[in-house]
């Protein structure tokens, strides 16, 4: 992945049907190469008569939204939001995937929600109530917990000061072809392909440390 403007649509790290049966290989062919396609058109577009800002990283930009000039806070927020996002929800997938939380992630899972079966009751909930459009996350908070929160639209827990370490994408895109309007039989299907090594890598970056 490139963390800055100029920003592209690198390959996905697995064949487009790896997913199978859990999430089909049309839907990933749309969601990857049109919808997150359009989200980083769209913000290099917006970026591309701001070369100030080039050199901040996707990061940077959406933890500091009320830096950037007024006329691009939106787009920036939508659209950086967008790629982030997407490009969070594809790397945290793999097929087969561990069964449950590895590593000092499910240790920190197991002490917060207790055991696994709490935690993914609560995840799926959490990712139900969203209205509309938006995201289910596991996130670390500025004092170190793991939380599960939820996020409209392309909104993400940077602006909050959060260290993102998985998420579910809810918008009907990610999984309409397959499933029409059962959310819920998606969630189910999700948790049997959550690459779990790799989010427990992302835990242990938000306390800076390397697995």
């Amino acid at each position: 992945m490139n963390k800055h403007y100029k920003f592209i649509n690198v390959p996905l790290p697995y064949d487009y049907d790896a997913m199978e049966p859990y999430i089909d290989e049309k839907t990933m062919h749309l969601h990857h190469d049109k919808h997150l396609q359009t989200y980083i058109d769209n913000l290099n577009h917006t970026l591309s008569q701001y070369p100030q800002f080039q050199d901040w990283t996707l990061e940077q930009l959406l933890s500091n939204i009320p830096s950037l000039p007024e006329e691009i806070q939106t787009s920036v927020k939508n659209n950086g939001g967008g790629v982030f996002s997407h490009q969070l929800y594809f790397e945290n997938l793999a097929n087969p995937a561990p069964p449950q939380p590895v590593g000092m992630l499910g240790e920190a899972i197991q002490m917060e929600f207790g055991n696994y079966s709490t935690f993914e009751d609560q995840f799926k909930a959490a990712a139900l109530s969203v209205f509309g459009s938006g995201y289910a996350w596991l996130v670390l908070n500025a004092a170190g917990q793991l939380k599960i929160i939820t996020t409209q639209n392309q909104d993400t827990p940077l602006a909050l000061g959060m260290c993102p370490i998985l998420n579910l994408d809810v918008w009907e895109h990610a999984y309409y072809l397959k499933h029409y309007n059962m959310r819920a039989d998606y969630i189910d299907d999700w948790f049997h392909v959550v690459n779990w090594e790799n989010a427990n890598e992302r835990y242990m970056r938000c306390f800076g440390m390397e697995s």
